[in-house]
């Protein structure tokens, strides 16, 4: 008897032993209290409201098509959008352009706690046709469009296509502008008169003439009739939950040529990329653009809300576009979602960062990455440095966001590599939540999820999402930080950062130049917040300013001047130009002046290194690569101390 009873528990023993060892490998590490703590030390953050217009009536949700009408919450949940920049011509970027969704308006203003230099005021589109009943503003991208030196502004919409505000040049005026909505200039990017519904924009030089295109990355199909409360047609959704390719354009528009002085203009023409329906027609809610192959000409990744994103291969010439898509390779034991280009249900924010410190970009893409949520995970696209393949139509990158801890962080959008802390590490910092109220609609949601997909294009198939209703609507920010055992954790908690938000964009910049990154946040049907760095003990730092000349000026020479632009000849941001920094360490950190990429935040095109304990005299070896104003190919390596430093790259003509 004691033998049989002895029999039966060793077998049960034996059989749950695999059972406690899954479950251990299940399980996240984890990092402790004190080690949690050590981290946190290094941040400190203290937090602003983004400045608003009185008068104007605030709403909490929009008037949307009767067809959409019980998903009027879901069709409400964008529009949020933030940049830093130096809009004034002060050298810093120290200036916000954000979109409240509350107002609809679209607010340019000095970064809380910055001086004073001019008045809050709104980007208004008029004397161009807007209707506000059927048209709503989704974000704004800071750019010298005009090629002038003065930095202009690209505000997007749902219901129109995007318009230019061009800054004037007045012969007057000397120094930084006292800004007011007389400043700018509004001219149509296009004049079809199409209904565009537009949730991403970047620009890059696409097809290496000298000269910044853009990319506008649309979500309803084009034409739609979203924000028409008075409509009587009905709305389609997307055609299935994974493989959606009925949305809207992708449009593709390549600087033509521009004029300054009080009437300024930009002029671009759209060219056909040579794209097939898949590409040209995913729900598109984030784009980056960034040379990833050393050729100054810039890939692109295009974030598919529905469906698989796409990583396109640049093989443009002056004047033609030309992409091929990239795809990763599946090895044994990588899920088919994992695999780059294969992706199967969000891509909501992108940026590229040079994580690894060899001198190669690393793609972090946002994802639904919450607990029991249709959780696909965040991606964390490592480079693996084998980048001929990408002639052969292999993208190069696998998948590390689990063995990082990137791969979880709540229903989140914008996501921004950056090194706070100056550490020479970069930290991730994400945008989270989708729709807050109080009744969870997270069982239906999942019901439709795994229902029938010929019934999603229907809208009267979808679960109610109205005002109050609430899906992942009670999120924090994540900020990860690399921690020793060479993983991510997010101690926001531990810093403070950690409110409930639902939040879109990100925008960063240094807005008071004493070399410790800020940001902003925007913060959908609530307020918008800055966040001061005012971290203890940074490490050292090198911040470039890389301007190419503006049009109409003579040739100039390669040029180095310390400190910000503010006395700088006249230059416009060199978007696309890349820079390498080699460290005493070994480590060779690598960043490309940004266009706009992301969801709808942007940062400020000047580059920021972190250093580390680099001695504030050490000489570092930095070797820039650019494209010239005619489209040239150029490089050098100087040699720059820590800090500060403007400079201007040569021209064609000049040295």
């Amino acid at each position: 008897m004691m033998q049989t009873l002895f029999r039966k528990y060793c077998v049960r023993l034996v059989a749950l032993v695999p059972i406690l060892v899954l479950y251990r490998l299940s399980q996240l590490p984890a990092a402790t209290g004190a080690e949690r703590s050590a981290m946190a030390e290094r941040f400190h953050f203290t937090s602003a409201p983004l400045p608003t217009l009185p008068g104007a009536e605030p709403k909490s949700i929009r008037n949307v098509n009767p067809s959409l009408s019980h998903i009027s919450g879901w069709i409400s949940s964008v529009g949020a959008s933030v940049a830093l920049n130096d809009l004034d011509g002060d050298g810093l970027p120290n200036d916000v352009c954000y979109v409240d969704p509350r107002t609809d308006q679209v607010l340019v203003a000095p970064a809380p706690g910055t001086p004073t230099r001019y008045r809050p005021f709104a980007l208004t589109p008029e004397p161009l046709p807007y209707d506000s009943k059927t048209m709503a503003p989704m974000g704004c991208v800071p750019g010298d469009f005009n090629e002038d030196g003065r930095t202009d502004i690209l505000v997007y919409y749902w219901g129109r296509p995007p318009i230019l505000f061009l800054q004037r040049a007045a012969p007057s005026r000397r120094g930084p502008a006292a800004l007011t909505r007389a400043e700018y200039v509004p001219q149509e990017l296009v004049t079809n008169g199409e209904r565009w519904y537009t949730n991403a924009v970047t620009q890059a030089d696409l097809d290496g003439d000298g000269h910044i295109d853009l990319v506008v990355g649309n979500y309803f199909p084009d034409g739609a009739r979203i924000l028409d409360a008075s409509a009587r047609n009905s709305e389609s959704m997307q055609d299935t939950m994974s493989r959606a390719f009925n949305g809207g354009g992708k449009h593709f528009l390549l600087w033509q040529g521009s004029t300054t002085g009080a009437t300024p203009t930009a002029h671009f023409k759209e060219v056909d990329p040579g794209l097939d329906d898949e590409t040209l027609h995913g729900w598109t809610l984030a784009l980056a653009a960034g040379d990833l192959d050393g050729d100054l000409l810039p890939e692109l990744y295009i974030a598919n809300d529905f469906g698989p994103d796409r990583l396109l291969h640049n093989r443009s010439t002056p004047g033609h576009l030309h992409f091929a898509a990239l795809r990763g390779r599946k090895h044994f034991t990588t899920p088919n979602s994992k695999v780059l280009g294969n992706d199967s249900f969000k891509g909501m924010g992108v940026d590229f960062g040079d994580l690894k410190g060899e001198g190669q970009y690393d793609i972090m893409v946002s994802n639904i990455a919450a607990n029991y949520a249709l959780e696909e995970s965040n991606f964390l696209f490592l480079h693996t440095g084998e980048t001929t393949q990408m002639q052969q139509g292999v993208a190069p990158y696998e998948d590390h966001s689990e063995a990082l801890g990137l791969s979880r962080g709540g229903w989140t959008w914008d996501a921004k590599f950056a090194d706070f802390d100056n550490s020479g590490t970069l930290d991730v910092i994400q945008a989270a939540g989708f729709v807050r109220g109080t009744a969870n609609r997270w069982p239906e949601l999942h019901e439709l999820a795994m229902g029938n997909d010929a019934l999603l294009h229907q809208p009267n198939s979808w679960l109610r999402v109205r005002q109050g209703d609430d899906v992942s609507g009670h999120q924090h920010n994540p900020f990860f930080v690399r921690a020793t055992d060479g993983r991510y954790y997010d101690i926001s908690h531990e810093i403070g950062l950690d409110e409930n938000h639902v939040t879109r964009g990100i925008a960063i910049a240094d807005v008071d130049g004493d070399g410790r990154l800020d940001f902003a946040i925007a913060n959908q049907w609530e307020t918008s917040l800055f966040y001061h760095n005012a971290s203890p003990r940074p490490g050292a730092y090198l911040c470039l300013h890389l301007l190419l000349p503006v049009q109409g000026e003579p040739p100039s020479e390669f040029r180095i001047q310390s400190g910000p632009p503010t006395s700088a000849p006249p230059g416009r941001p060199a978007i696309g130009a890349t820079v390498t920094v080699n460290l005493p360490d070994g480590k060779h950190v690598m960043a490309q002046v940004d266009g706009g990429n992301g969801h709808s935040g942007r940062r400020s095109p000047e580059l920021h290194f972190g250093l580390g304990q680099v001695a504030a005299d050490a000489r570092l070896s930095v070797a820039i690569r650019w494209r010239d104003v005619a489209g040239q190919v150029h490089s050098r390596t100087v040699e720059l101390s820590p800090g500060c430093h403007t400079i201007l790259l040569g021209s064609a003509q000049g040295k």
